[in-house]
Order: C-alpha cells, then sequence, then structure tokens
C-alpha cells in the first residue's frame, strides 16, 4: 500500500506531499488541480510501461507540463506588492515524481536535454532515478540507483553496476528486468503495472457495454467496459456473487442482473419488478449502464494494489450516490482506492468511512496545497538529487 505520494512542478503542483491510507477521497474547487495530481499518478504509473516521456509529448511536452511560475516567490509577490516575475534560475528545470509504499519508495527526476542534433532532442530525459526501503529516501536505505545511463544497485556494503547504457528516454523499469541482478526494480515495476485507473466508463449509444461480445473469462474490467458481460458472469463463478446481488440490490431495489450467451456472445440482462421482460443492456441508461461498470470494477475477483477512480459520479442520478460510496468503501477493504470527485452527496457519504483519508486540494498563488496542511504535518520526503 502507498503510504506517501510526492509531486514537484508539474503544473500547479509546485511542491505536494499526499499522505495516503487505504480510501483516498481527493476533492477541491475547479481549478485545485485535482485533474494535475491524477494525471501526475498516471505519469507515475507509465514509468513502468515505458511510456513517461510518450505521456508527457502528448500533454504537449516538458515544456508544457512543467510549473509556469517563477522558481522563487517572494513575501512582497505573495502580497501584491511587487509583480511576479522570474529570476535568474539557481536549479535546473526538473519534474519529479515520487511515491514510498510498506515496501519500497521511487523518484524520477525529468529534465531537460543536453543539446545534441538528434531529431528527438526536445524529448525529456532521466535525469535521477531511486529506489528505496522505508517512508522515505536516506543514504542508508537506497537500494537502487541512476544517475543518466548509470544505474547501480546495492551490494552488501558497496555497489554493483547494473548498467551502464541506459536510455535517457526510458525509466530503469523498461532496461533492468533481472529478478536476480536487481530484484527490487522487477518487483515494483510488476507492482506499478498493477495499478488500475478507470477515467468515464462510456455509455452512450454506441458504447462497447451496449453491445453483445465474445467472452472469455475475465477477472479484471477492462478500461472501456466492453466486456462488462464477461466480467459480471466471472465474478458469479469465481468472485463473491452474493456481494454482486446486494449491490444490485442496494441500488436498484428488487432489480436482478443476468448472463445471457448466444452464440459465445456476452450480454447482459436487466430485469425490474413491473416489468414483463428484462432489459438488454442497449436499453439501459446511461446512469444505470455505468452503475453496472462500477459494480463489476469494484467488486473484480482479482483486486489490484492500487485502483484509481476518476469522477466516478459522471451520469449517476444523485440518489446513486450513497450506493456507491458503500461500494466503494467496501472494496476499499481488499485494495487501496484513489477517489477523485467533486459531487458533495458522494463526498458526504465516503467522509462517514472510518478509514476515509480526505485530502482537500486549494491553490494559493497559483500553486495547489493540501487545506490545512501545515510545514510539520506532510508526511517526511527527500527527493534524490541530481
Amino acid at each position: 500500500m502507498l503510504a506517501t505520494l510526492a509531486v514537484a512542478h508539474y503544473r500547479s503542483l509546485h511542491e505536494l506531499v499526499v499522505p495516503m491510507g487505504r480510501l483516498n477521497l481527493v476533492t477541491g474547487a475547479n481549478g485545485s488541480g485535482k485533474s494535475s495530481l491524477y494525471r501526475a499518478l498516471r505519469l507515475l504509473a507509465e514509468t513502468a510501461q515505458g511510456g513517461v516521456v510518450p505521456a508527457l509529448a502528448r500533454e504537449g511536452g516538458l515544456a508544457s507540463t512543467l510549473w509556469a511560475g517563477p522558481e522563487t516567490l517572494s513575501g512582497r509577490m505573495r502580497r501584491g506588492e511587487a509583480p511576479v516575475e522570474g529570476s535568474q534560475r539557481q536549479k535546473p528545470v526538473s519534474l519529479k515524481l515520487g511515491f514510498a509504499g510498506d515496501d519500497f519508495g521511487y523518484a524520477i527526476d525529468l529534465g531537460l536535454p543536453t543539446p545534441s542534433q538528434s531529431l528527438f532532442s526536445r524529448d525529456p530525459e532521466v535525469k535521477r532515478e531511486a529506489i528505496w526501503s522505508g517512508p522515505f529516501l536516506r543514504q542508508g536505505n537506497l537500494l537502487v540507483d541512476r544517475r543518466g545511463p548509470l544505474a547501480r544497485v546495492r551490494d552488501g556494503r558497496g555497489w554493483r553496476v547494473a548498467g551502464e547504457h541506459l536510455g535517457a528516454f526510458e525509466s530503469l523499469f523498461a532496461q533492468l528486468s533481472d529478478p536476480r541482478n536487481a530484484p527490487e526494480v522487477l518487483q515494483l515495476r510488476e507492482t506499478i503495472r498493477g495499478w488500475r485507473f478507470y477515467d468515464h466508463f462510456r455509455a452512450d449509444a454506441d458504447a462497447p457495454a451496449r453491445l453483445p461480445q465474445p467472452g472469455t473469462r475475465t477477472p479484471v474490467l477492462s478500461h472501456d467496459g466492453h466486456d462488462l458481460a464477461a466480467a459480471w458472469a466471472t465474478i458469479r463463478e469465481i468472485g463473491d456473487p452474493t456481494a454482486l446481488d446486494a449491490a444490485v440490490a442496494d441500488a436498484f431495489p428488487g432489480a436482478h442482473v443476468e448472463v445471457l450467451v448466444e452464440g459465445g456472445r456476452f450480454s447482459l440482462q436487466f430485469g425490474q419488478h413491473g416489468l414483463l421482460r428484462p432489459l438488454s443492456a442497449a436499453e439501459l441508461s446511461d446512469g444505470t449502464l455505468r452503475y453496472l461498470l462500477w459494480i463489476a470494477a469494484l467488486l473484480t475477483p482479482r483486486p489490484p494494489p492500487l485502483m484509481v477512480l476518476n469522477e466516478p459520479e459522471t451520469s449517476l442520478h444523485p440518489d446513486l450516490l450513497a450506493a456507491l460510496a458503500r461500494l466503494i468503501a467496501q472494496a476499499s477493504q481488499r485494495t487501496q482506492v484513489w477517489v477523485v470527485s467533486h459531487a458533495s452527496r458522494l463526498i458526504a457519504a465516503l467522509e462517514q468511512t472510518p478509514d476515509c483519508n480526505s485530502v482537500r486540494l486549494v491553490k494559493r498563488d497559483s500553486r495547489t496545497s493540501i487545506e490545512d496542511q501545515g510545514m510539520l504535518d506532510a508526511p517526511a520526503w527527500h527527493w534524490p538529487e541530481r
């Protein structure tokens, strides 16, 4: 389980250290930085997929994603007594992402490339990476140390070179996967690859979840929900069918959901009191279909290390939000959950959960911070130096 998430110099997240629990609820006004924090977490996930540089490129490149304010903001600037203006930079340009968990911590520092004649001279480079044990980085608990193209791993009281010519455009997760010489890299990579992100299931008329699909055992619902019926059948077969029926009854009293199989294609049938026939997925309202997708995602028979839900309230009737909160709280007993929301009824319901870690973001002087978090309240965190 992640205990700390840290981001520096990414959009409005100039320097943010976030404590994490089993159930994490991120809230705040529009423009407070919720989406930036969500995207920062996705960028961290991309390090294990070898796609952090392409992901930054899709956001407009490093120059577009870096903190746009001055390196330091004086007291007079904060009070409006002097114009906000830059000064001569004292530190190198960097975008930093990191986390610490139960077993390992990880941080990556991305910066501007060295001048070259390459056609890819605008790609950001990995300047520094570190893996350590414990809640925060110290010199004594550093296990894997990457500086530019050179990576070393701890070997007793000394160090062993694990790679000397690493590509600057990829993280060490994409280049070191030796279970014998760098087991920490492999273990952490597989953990990060297990994170799941669900962001706005489609529920329009052409949504894949509305159409019959070839069915195979599906312990993990896909990100677009096209295998909803197969995932539902899988939960019934190897998961918790009692919880599945209870989740439907909690949101839609008197209703039941069955899986219809015709010619190897799976589809959902939604039965409700007062109807002479069940409704197909194509006939369901957007909100009903999307809620069934959330049930299948949250009751997965294969819980991930981390499940991230971005605005799960989208298209749901307010009366469904209390049931959704109960479903999310139930899922957090089996996996760590991160929820980004601005729906007041969902927020209120989740905050009643005893283990809910509520993170309310605010923006001051264009910098995102956590409401009421003082300097001594933030978790201990140290970035690896270049």
